[in-house]
């Protein structure tokens, strides 16, 4: 990549090179300015896929494997009469892979006053697997969590969504009303703005807690975009995200989906949405269909130890509004 892109280096102006620079030592901590490179020159990478590699993924490939971030300018075309594109390799996430976790969630739905046992019955009937068995003890026998989920419909200021930040089962602070099209969740961030859940008091924290709260750091970035809501992980640690529309069309079934470091994901599809009325999570009960969840850094579901969400340390839900 060297040749390649001290070739780039040379067709960038000098205030090119500077936000260059203040991207890549600050790790895209600082929210710096759109990159401008010439485009149409003959190059093996496009300058967004070579700088990429260089700075953050050397196995990146092509350029679909990367989506622009909410605030770049020139991710997906030039600017304005120039034929430039942005190559700030912090403008840029990569798509979350497909790996999820899936709550086993039979239809047609079983007699609920057959009592847990006659369930249980019913559940091997369809499925013998000792892990089906499992799930369906601890979902059916456990005493449920609390219902926490706010309905979309309390939410009249015109904001397109709130944010509440939950330990365990307690919800700290108060509701968060974001009406610009993007925000930032964050525990630290040294420059930008945003729902800073460092500053929310809590009157005792276990240690777990507190050593989750240790990982969010940067946090993600939550954007509203044509057709859906993206979340782009910029902590240094996995996040884990559930919401009705994220498992395939007509699913009865609760995804978990894990989004890497540096990694982004379509977390609630508008068009999707209209299709999961009366939406159940196992163990849980009905939820609200417009409602997103994501914790920081532990995952929970059957691939984990934590069944349901509210035993994970730090999560938060997003409620969003429907649009107009």
């Amino acid at each position: 990549l060297k040749p390649a892109a001290h070739a780039l280096f040379k067709k960038l102006k000098d205030e090119e090179l500077e936000l260059l620079v203040q991207a890549v030592e600050s790790r895209g901590a600082w929210e710096s300015g759109c990159v401008w490179a010439p485009r149409g020159a003959k190059q093996a990478l496009p300058p967004q896929v070579l700088l990429c590699r260089l700075y953050r993924w050397p196995d990146l490939r092509q350029p679909h494997e990367l989506k622009p971030l909410c605030y770049c300018a020139g991710g997906r075309g030039g600017y304005g009469e120039v034929a430039a594109l942005c190559c700030n390799p912090h403008h840029f996430s990569r798509l979350a892979a497909p790996g999820e976790c899936r709550w086993f969630h039979p239809e047609p739905p079983l007699d609920p006053t057959s009592g847990p046992w006659g369930q249980l019955s019913a559940l091997e009937g369809q499925d013998g697997s000792s892990l089906c068995l499992c799930l369906a003890i601890t979902a059916l026998c456990s005493p449920p969590p609390p219902d926490t989920s706010l309905s979309w419909s309390t939410i009249k200021d015109g904001c397109w969504c709130k944010l509440a930040y939950w330990e365990h089962r307690t919800r700290v602070g108060r509701l968060y009303a974001v009406h610009e099209a993007s925000v930032n969740i964050f525990c630290e961030l040294p420059r930008g703005s945003g729902f800073c859940l460092g500053q929310l008091p809590a009157a005792h924290r276990s240690r777990a807690v507190r050593r989750a709260r240790g990982k969010i750091g940067r946090g993600l970035l939550l954007s509203r975009e044509p057709g859906g809501v993206w979340a782009y992980n910029r902590s240094e640690h996995p996040i884990f995200v559930s919401s009705p529309t994220l498992g395939p069309p007509g699913a009865r079934e609760l995804t978990v989906l894990k989004v890497l470091p540096g990694y982004s994901a379509k977390v609630f599809d508008y068009e999707k949405a209209g299709g999961v009325e009366g939406w159940r999570i196992p163990g849980e009960g009905p939820c609200d269909p417009h409602c997103v969840r994501i914790s920081f850094a532990k995952g929970w579901g059957p691939c984990y130890s934590r069944q349901f969400i509210t035993s994970c340390p730090c999560w938060l839900e997003v409620l969003l509004n429907r649009p107009r």
